[in-house]
């Protein structure tokens, strides 16, 4: 049998229209936040056009040599929209012929576009964060500004966040469903299925947990990293923490203290996890909210929070007596 079914016939017409409708929404999404700017700065990249702070983002370009992005300098920007109507429209007809050849040939298209186009946004980024103007304001030795392709990187006091946006993820819901028609007409699904049983469905909730799992902390670099609230050196490796923020963002702090009165100025950044110096050990960070707490007595930290974090209630209470300090938590901590 050559024809697919009345499933992936719907399928196909859905993942058409989802492709289509990317030519109305923006695929992609460069944000860009530092304490000049707390309410950040976006870019916008649209099928056939540029959107966000524009005006504002070339204008930075400019003291640091980069190019200034104008939407009709990218042929993308003009070929783009016919190909994305044409994979949609492709789509949807497909399901009209119900071929599976046809629907195989789709896919391996819409994959090659795929990997072409992210290869071009991935070369068009190096370009502009590469080819500098040597006359430029603000001139870094050895700096270059490329964006991530996907993910955060910080370029000098910036932080760069590259993530698809609503088009973005509309294109890519389009090209599972197209994947997912031909694994099932194909028999891959069924075949995967009859070979792990079970085990299989216990495999998809797994895996979906550890792929949501928060990144864990970076190394605070001692007497390099600065403290992201008070600006200071880091130089105690017993005192610092760190936050991450639902963005993959990282801050660093001197002491406890000062991440508290950072999360508290800067609630919409949305802290993903909070870590803490242990203690006892010379630069090791542990979880915050789980971690047993002293404060005051002979302790001193850089900023005067006073604070020093355990892996172990027990170990905490032999620090509060030896140090004359007090017990706390995260929560009294927080208030």
């Amino acid at each position: 049998m050559t024809t697919i079914s009345k499933l992936s016939v719907i399928l196909l017409i859905l993942a058409g229209l989802f492709i289509l409708s990317t030519l109305y929404f923006p695929i992609w999404r460069i944000e860009l936040d530092a304490p000049q700017y707390p309410e950040g700065l976006a870019l916008l990249i649209y099928a056939n056009k540029l959107g966000g702070n524009v005006d504002i983002v070339n204008g930075l370009n400019h003291y640091i040599g980069m190019k200034t992005l104008h939407a009709e300098e990218f042929i993308e920007f003009t070929v783009l929209p016919y190909i994305l109507g044409f994979f949609g429209l492709w789509s949807i007809v497909a399901a009209f012929i119900k071929s599976k050849r046809n629907a195989l040939i789709l896919l391996v298209c819409f994959m090659l576009f795929g990997v072409l186009a992210m290869y071009d946004f991935w070369r068009w980024e190096y370009e502009y964060g590469h080819n500098l103007n040597p006359n430029a304001a603000i001139i870094v030795p050895g700096m270059a500004y490329q964006p991530p392709l996907i993910g955060f990187k910080q370029l000098l006091n910036f932080g760069a966040y590259s993530i698809p946006d609503l088009g973005g993820w509309l294109m890519l819901a389009g090209g599972v469903l197209i994947a997912f028609v031909n694994l099932f007409e194909f028999g891959v699904l069924n075949r995967f299925f009859k070979k792990t049983g079970k085990v299989a469905i216990f495999m998809v909730p797994i895996v979906a947990l550890l792929s949501c799992s928060p990144k864990g902390p970076e190394p605070i670099i001692l007497h390099k990293d600065n403290c992201s609230f008070c600006k200071m050196s880091i130089s105690d490796g017993r005192f610092g923490a760190e936050l991450i923020t639902d963005k993959g963002r990282v801050y660093k702090f001197d002491d406890l203290s000062c991440l508290i009165k950072f999360e508290k100025d800067n609630s919409e950044k949305g802290a993903q996890a909070n870590y803490v110096h242990y203690y006892p050990s010379d630069n090791e960070l542990i979880p915050a909210e789980t971690a047993f707490y002293i404060q005051g007595g002979s302790l001193r930290s850089p900023m005067a929070g006073n604070i020093a974090a355990f892996k172990t209630e027990k170990e905490a209470m032999e620090y509060l007596t030896k140090l004359q300090a007090k017990k706390t938590d995260w929560n009294t901590l927080n208030q």
